[in-house]
């Protein structure tokens, strides 16, 4: 088993699933779809090779929520040709969010390919949207554990501002979401992010069974909080 783990940290940041038209959804976290996309394009996968798109779906995948961020609108007023009138478009991202995505597979070959392209992408990547780079501490470390394992492991991501803002608590519970299979639990969501085709006339995207798990990790910047009680006869002594 070898599994990658990549950091996608910023200002901002945009994983729609489901949006349409002029309003541009986002998911609260990173989706296996778009991190296809990430790796497919460092590949230099053309949007048409269906066959070799689908074959990342095989990727067992993982991403922890290290800080979840806030959710921002941007909205601009448009015209068009086909319209009369003035319009408005509505964009959503999620602002100061990090995200840790665990990729994983048996085939150390296959995982190797994906790594050297990721670290020497052949298509510019990005963060869902082209204004949202990725970051330059993007990939973050191959073990050889399996996803969720590595994620367990990993020492907490958080940017230092927002480690310190939670001071008062030694550990931190932060939320994994992974695909079922690798978790063997019975509850389970569906998630619409299955790549099957990424044409330019046609994208087309099946369902997959999604589970959540919990993981404790240690605050690096946790303070033990000192009482505020003063006992005057301490001073005093015996």
């Amino acid at each position: 088993m070898k599994t990658i783990l990549l950091k996608f940290a910023g200002p901002l940041q945009s994983w729609g699933t489901s949006s349409h038209f002029e309003t541009r959804h986002t998911d609260f976290y990173p989706s296996k779809s778009a991190v296809i996309g990430v790796i497919a394009a460092s590949l230099g996968y053309r949007r048409n090779e269906d066959e070799k798109i689908r074959k990342l779906n095989e990727l067992d995948f993982a991403v922890r929520v290290d800080q979840q961020g806030n959710l921002l609108r941007d909205w601009h007023n448009a015209k068009s040709d086909k319209r009369k009138d003035p319009y408005t478009t509505n964009r959503y991202y999620l602002e100061d969010a990090v995200f840790v995505v665990a990729i994983s597979h048996q085939n150390h070959a296959f995982m190797k390919m994906i790594e050297d392209g990721l670290r020497s992408p052949y298509f510019q990547s990005f963060m869902g949207r082209r204004a949202c780079p990725l970051p330059v501490d993007f990939i973050i470390q191959v073990t050889n554990d399996s996803a969720l394992d590595s994620l367990k492991q990993l020492d907490w991501q958080a940017s230092a501002w927002y480690m310190k803002r939670e001071s008062s608590d030694n550990w931190i519970s932060l939320e994994i979401y992974t695909d079922s299979y690798l978790t063997g639990k019975e509850s389970y969501q569906l998630r619409q992010d299955k790549v099957l085709s990424f044409s330019q006339k046609e994208r087309k995207f099946g369902f997959r069974y999604e589970s959540r798990v919990r993981v404790e990790v240690l605050n690096p910047l946790w303070q033990e909080q000192s009482s505020t009680e003063h006992d005057i006869f301490n001073s005093i002594g015996d």
